[in-house]
């Protein structure tokens, strides 16, 4: 059984959230604008985490494991943040010095649309790699379409049993109706 986050979200507002979120979810379910957005309205600075994961002016090589973490663990030492991506083996560490979370969904369907539609059409997307552009990768097409569903079930029993505030935007339109209730521009 998926755990019922909901009940969590109930009328929970950016000020509920505190000085650092963490922002998960799948990829194309708008982390990375909505960290921006939050940035630009807020003050928090922007953490993406493919950023600190991939080497910059390169076609997504990652970093290895040990540089990423140092990185990853020096980002959240910081008293205001908002933090976007899931990494889930830093995901400890990361909540640990949180003070809020949200938690967006979205369909396969829709996250393989939106990655499709970036490696075309947007070749300077918030959140991309410096000097990098995103292009079709089938390992990537592999990730949305069959680890991600897994993982979906496997965060939301993770995030059930953590005691911060949290925001779950599960259903369409939920992130939509969060920017407007925040004033938040993408």
């Amino acid at each position: 059984m998926v755990a019922d986050l909901t009940c969590k979200s109930a009328a929970v507002s950016l000020d509920d959230l505190g000085p650092r979120i963490c922002i998960m979810g799948p990829s194309g379910s708008g982390k990375s604008t909505l960290a921006a957005a939050i940035e630009a309205s807020r003050g928090l600075p922007a953490i993406h985490l493919d950023q600190l994961h991939h080497k910059p002016q390169t076609d997504w090589v990652p970093r290895p494991y040990a540089e990423f973490t140092a990185l990853h663990d020096a980002a959240i030492t910081g008293e205001r943040w908002v933090i976007e991506g899931n990494y889930s083996r830093c995901l400890p560490q990361r909540l640990a010095r949180a003070t809020g979370m949200i938690l967006l969904e979205t369909s396969t369907l829709t996250s393989l649309w939106r990655y499709v539609r970036r490696c075309w059409f947007e070749h300077d997307r918030i959140g991309g790699l410096a000097g990098g552009r995103d292009s079709l990768k089938w390992q990537m097409l592999h990730h949305i379409a069959v680890v991600t569903p897994r993982n979906r079930r496997r965060y939301r029993e993770l995030l059930a049993d953590i005691a911060l505030p949290m925001a779950v935007l599960a259903k369409p339109g939920d992130l939509n109706r969060f920017y407007r209730s925040e004033r938040l521009t993408n």
